[in-house]
């Protein structure tokens, strides 16, 4: 049974497997996912690529599924929004720099990671602001 208790502790696991799933994926660095199937392509695909392939499939899809279920359409929207703004702020007030595309991506992606966790943990989070729970239908409760 898993447990009820949340806490900061929860959503900053939730965080930090987030960031290995986006920063595994692609980051500017050189070291990715990304960059070894570029390398892959000239050089050959080995089984051991196609796992961590897969299981970075499974990592995705397990933390956009719970993203869109928890936030929703509308959820997502201002999540981006609200990121997307403080990336423009974090530029125009000058504290980074225009030309800087490289730490503009791993501000990205670092935002990106900041939305993944929160929609992990977003039941969680409202059902401490309102009390309310979220419940999903299962096939057991339709029959």
């Amino acid at each position: 049974m898993a447990t009820t208790s949340f806490n900061f502790g929860s959503f900053f696991i939730r965080l930090f497997f987030a960031l290995i799933l986006v920063f595994a994926t692609f980051n500017p660095s050189g070291y990715s996912f990304y960059h070894w199937i570029l390398t892959a392509l000239e050089t050959g695909f080995e089984p051991l690529m196609v796992l961590a392939g897969i299981v970075l499939l499974i990592g995705w899809v397990v933390y956009i599924r719970a993203t869109i279920s928890s936030l929703g359409l509308i959820g997502l929207i201002l999540a981006f929004a609200f990121f997307g703004t403080l990336i423009w702020m974090v530029i125009d007030w000058g504290i980074v720099p225009v030309d800087s595309i490289q730490t503009i991506t791993y501000i990205v992606l670092s935002l990106l990671s900041m939305v993944l966790a929160i929609g992990m943990s977003w039941s969680h989070i409202r059902r401490r602001m309102s009390g309310q729970v979220d419940v999903n239908e299962t096939e057991d409760d339709l029959n």
